[in-house]
């Protein structure tokens, strides 16, 4: 009987040391693998975005017409456009190696007229052949830019730069929006600005009544990420 009993009493010590081995595996398998899996924070991604094919800047002012009984609107356009935006990492941009040229030489209306007076009185563009847009910071893109394998996203935005038209460089505020897909960022950014504001001359010919003094800016991009 006495042997029994120690044979009896062995074997529940065995039985009570498994049981607590096996709530220790259970426990380490639910306490280990937590640290194991906290998921490591990436650093963002600068970006560079280059001017793709199919970008256009356009000008827009409104003008009276002799003749005419209502405003139109005197529209130019060129695709003549080249350059970078260089964001950096912590979302601040690269100003050194982020700047827009316009071609104003090859801006054009539906008058070739109105282009070949525009282009040698307002804009001078025998002096001053291009408009640059070196920026200078962007506001409103969650960081970082939106990844080429992430579905398409759309996102409001400002981007502040030095605008020089002329020969004379201001602060602008281009206000727009842009479509984020696998390739290129497209969209399109507008300003406005007066023809004091960078010392053009106004328009005056024959024809033309009054001129607007607002000229406003806009450029429909298609940037490519390199």
């Amino acid at each position: 009987m006495k042997s029994e009993r120690n044979a009896f009493i062995r074997s529940a010590r065995i039985q009570v040391l498994t049981c607590l081995m096996g709530l220790g595996a259970v426990a380490l398998a639910f306490t280990a693998p937590c640290s194991a899996a906290q998921p490591q924070a990436k650093p963002s991604a600068g970006a560079q975005l280059d001017v793709a094919s199919g970008t256009k800047a356009t000008y827009r002012v409104k003008e009276q017409l002799a003749g005419i009984s209502f405003p139109d609107d005197a529209v130019g356009s060129t695709d003549a456009i080249t350059g970078s935006v260089v964001i950096l990492p912590d979302g601040s941009i690269d100003s050194s190696k982020s700047k827009l040229t316009i071609d104003l030489k090859q801006m054009t209306s539906d008058q070739a007229m109105r282009d070949n007076y525009i282009k040698r009185e307002t804009f001078q563009t025998d002096k001053f052949p291009n408009a640059e847009f070196v920026a200078r910071k962007l506001v409103g893109v969650a960081m970082p830019i939106p990844a080429p394998d992430r579905p398409t996203e759309q996102s409001g935005f400002q981007l502040i730069g030095d605008l020089t038209v002329h020969g004379v460089t201001k602060e602008v505020t281009l206000n727009g929006y842009a479509t984020f897909s696998k390739d290129l960022i497209s969209g399109r950014a507008v300003t406005d600005f007066t023809f004091a504001t960078f010392g053009l001359p106004k328009p005056t010919l024959a024809r033309l009544l009054s001129v607007d003094d607002k000229i406003q800016l806009e450029i429909d991009f298609k940037l490519k990420r390199s």
